[in-house]
């Protein structure tokens, strides 16, 4: 049985921390087990449950999403993965990973966990920016598991150049495997996201900037970029998720170096064409929506623009999670056409 015990950074939630198994620290890390940590909302009261995971250099503190799900009737779960949020202890490497495949360790424990308060109930999965990459392969390899993934401005796809993206990549792969560790310099942040969102500059929300917008401990590092391309690419070679996907973005991106209040309105991390061109290749059934004047983490938009995706993701939950048995249908169909092809291809 887990031991959930009060959260120590948000008022009124319970979280649990586990070492993870078979996780080891990296050269110059101190010798700690590495560990993952699941924070929910309430114990459970709802019959359904949805898994929450962060972006790069994020973790969870938008309890305003966790209140929205709760009246949606889900409980509600945030995992947080090695080196971030409350795992990320001095001394630490923070958000660095070499594959990106190494986190279905965390996913699948919170998973087991919140099997203890909902048993056979199927979950449903919202993941944002690098978790909702992250989130899209785990779910890949997990057929039969989820009803319903929520993408919000996944990283399916990187900013600038594929011919140079495509240099790049095997530049990354041969690095890292010399130092994974070795910064990639020409990376910069340039603080006009955070100030979009910062009730202290331009925007309305607080966090612990610790443990969100932090670059000072947040370093890009080649074996990082390594395994964020080869997950990139694998999502774009195909995914076959076999349940339904909503994929949500900005309407526009907006790469500019000086401020503009228009930057409140527009994702300024990511290039939302080219994750919803990589979108179609999640699985057959993908839902793609665009919002004009949001930011690059949906949720953390103005209103009205927030109360608009609260809306759409409320359509297709009502759509395609809530409805008895719909889930089993569409697997249904899934293996139909694939016994169909098979039978073909025999013929």
């Amino acid at each position: 049985m887990s031991r959930w015990a009060a959260d120590p950074l948000l008022a009124g939630y319970e979280s649990l921390s586990w070492a993870i198994p078979g996780a080891r620290p990296a050269e110059g890390e101190p010798g700690a087990p590495l560990t993952g940590t699941l924070v929910r909302r309430n114990p459970p009261r709802h019959e359904r449950a949805v898994l929450y995971l962060h972006g790069w250099n994020d973790y969870f503190f938008q309890t305003h999403l966790a209140d929205w799900f709760d009246a949606q009737g889900f409980d509600f779960y945030a995992v947080e993965l090695r080196r971030y949020g409350r795992n990320l202890v001095p001394g630490l490497y923070a958000g660095f990973i070499t594959d990106l495949s190494h986190y279905e360790s965390e996913l699948d424990h919170a998973v087991a966990c919140i099997r203890e308060d909902h048993p056979g109930v199927p979950l449903t999965f919202l993941g944002h920016s690098a978790g909702g990459l992250t989130g899209a392969l785990w779910a890949s390899r997990r057929p039969g598991l989820l009803a319903g993934v929520i993408l919000n401005s996944p990283w399916l796809d990187m900013q600038g150049s594929p011919a140079l993206w495509r240099v790049l990549s095997p530049v990354a792969a041969a690095i890292s495997v010399v130092n994974p560790l070795a910064e990639l310099g020409a990376v910069v942040d340039t603080g006009l996201y955070r100030r979009s969102l910062r009730a202290d500059e331009d925007g309305e929300w607080d966090w612990d900037l610790d443990l969100k917008s932090n670059t000072g401990a947040f370093v890009h590092r080649w074996g990082w970029g390594r395994a964020v391309l080869a997950g990139q690419d694998r999502a774009g070679a195909g995914l076959g998720i076999d349940t339904p996907v909503l994929v949500m973005t900005s309407a526009r991106s907006d790469f500019s170096r000086t401020w503009d209040e228009s930057m409140r309105g527009a994702d300024l991390v990511l290039d939302v064409e080219r994750i919803c061109a990589a979108a179609v290749h999640l699985g057959r059934l993908v839902t793609i929506r665009r919002f004009a004047g949001g930011v690059h983490d949906l949720v953390l938009s103005r209103e009205p623009v927030r109360r608009r995706v609260f809306d759409e993701m409320a359509r297709w939950i009502d759509a395609r999670v809530r409805p008895a048995g719909l889930i089993e249908e569409y697997r249904e169909t899934l293996r139909t056409d694939r016994d169909g092809r098979r039978t073909g291809s025999r013929g």
